[in-house]
């Protein structure tokens, strides 16, 4: 995983990034095992605090109603207490009700709302924020759905593995790897599958078991050179089959049904991971999130299509994201390594800023652009103004 501090940051006052807000996209984070970011910080603060108290108690009473435990987030923030696999459900409150809180602070404080934006996206649970904040679903409703299913995720984990698979240079053969995986779960020895398409040469695997050996053991025969690093940390297996083995799918999509909203196009326009495209309507945010349960997240299809869009701005909301602001970073870096020499910063500039020569050039082109993306970390820039 990659810290915050990653991202190259260049200062923006607020009325630059008011400015920038219709060429900006807002990028939720989702669940990690570290969820608690700066949140501490912005409890202390003498004009966020009130709002992140608030979020964080209501966040506590639903995720109290909702399995029965007692819950106090913002205690939890006060003892800089990290949650775990076991308090799974609090962390999902958790990082929902502080992306809120993040979000109220930069229209409330700043006069920066998130529906002016281009659009927004989020890795994993962020999609479920992103949606909600959007308007199209009440955010505690929609909290209700992950939360309700957080125990039974969680126990999933505990015999699961999360493996990175990457090739250096080439692309991964992708659908000889899903054929892999299928001839795999034949066997009956447990369960793997395609959790997220980091890029194009790299993807998480979770598998069950010694699933991800078994893979490891059979990618050997492929023509390309493949690597599988695995991760000693657990997590639920969300985005892949597994889920299937506690009903998730279908449980998410019963609990849904009965949820207030759903019936509004989101204002900004949600890019989903799910398909990669910006697919919600007014009438189908229900089936795309039930598909989110087990599905892939399409993180490079999506990291694409920011390319290929007008924006030039990335907000990355919640407590310490690291994927995507690192997915940026990584191809910015891989971007001005490959261009160095072959391409003039002016005709790259050019690239840049005149779209109707992109469209003339080959459509990858549209990648060039990602030096020229600005990355904004949300909770350091709050912190960081006076």
């Amino acid at each position: 995983m990659v810290s915050s501090n990653t991202v190259s940051q260049s200062p923006m006052k607020p009325n630059e990034l008011k400015s920038r807000l219709e060429s900006s996209a807002f990028a939720f984070r989702g669940y990690n095992v570290t969820n608690l970011g700066r949140t501490s910080e912005f409890l202390d603060h003498h004009a966020y605090g009130s709002i992140v108290r608030e979020c964080l108690v209501s966040a506590s009473a639903v995720c109290a109603d909702v399995t029965g435990k007692a819950t106090d987030l913002v205690s939890r923030v006060e003892r800089h207490e990290e949650t775990s696999l076991e308090t799974y459900a609090e962390a999902v409150a958790l990082v929902m009700a502080v992306e809120q809180a993040q979000i109220r602070i930069l229209d409330e404080q700043f006069g920066i709302p998130l529906k002016q934006a281009q659009f927004s996206l989020g890795y994993s649970l962020g999609e479920i924020t992103a949606v909600a904040l959007s308007g199209v679903i009440d955010l505690h409703e929609a909290m209700r759905v992950p939360l309700t299913l957080a125990e039974d995720c969680a126990a999933l984990a505990d015999d699961v593995s999360l493996g990175v698979l990457f090739s250096r240079g080439k692309l991964l053969p992708l659908d000889a790897i899903r054929k892999l995986c299928l001839e795999i779960n034949q066997t009956g020895g447990g369960t793997v599958g395609i959790s997220a398409i980091l890029s194009p040469n790299s993807i998480l695997l979770m598998g069950q078991g010694d699933t991800l050996a078994r893979l490891k053991q059979a990618i050997k025969e492929f023509p390309e050179r493949i690597s599988l690093r695995q991760h000693d940390q657990k997590f639920p297996p969300m985005h892949t089959p597994i889920v299937w083995q506690k009903n998730v799918c279908d449980r998410a999509a019963v609990l849904m049904q009965t949820l207030r909203g759903g019936l509004t196009a989101p204002q900004p326009k949600v890019l989903s991971l799910v398909t990669g495209k910006c697919s919600y309507t007014d009438i189908n945010a229900r089936q795309i999130l039930q598909d989110w349960t087990d599905h892939p997240q399409l993180l490079w299809d999506a990291v694409y299509e920011i390319l290929r869009s007008n924006v030039d701005t990335v907000i990355h909301v919640g407590p310490e994201p690291n994927i995507m602001p690192a997915t940026f970073t990584r191809l910015k870096e891989n971007v001005e390594v490959e261009t160095k020499g072959k391409i003039g910063r002016q005709a790259l500039a050019t690239v840049v800023h005149h779209p109707w020569i992109k469209r003339l050039l080959p459509e990858r082109t549209a990648l060039l652009r990602a030096p020229a993306i600005k990355q904004i970390i949300l909770e350091d820039w709050l912190l960081e103004q006076v």
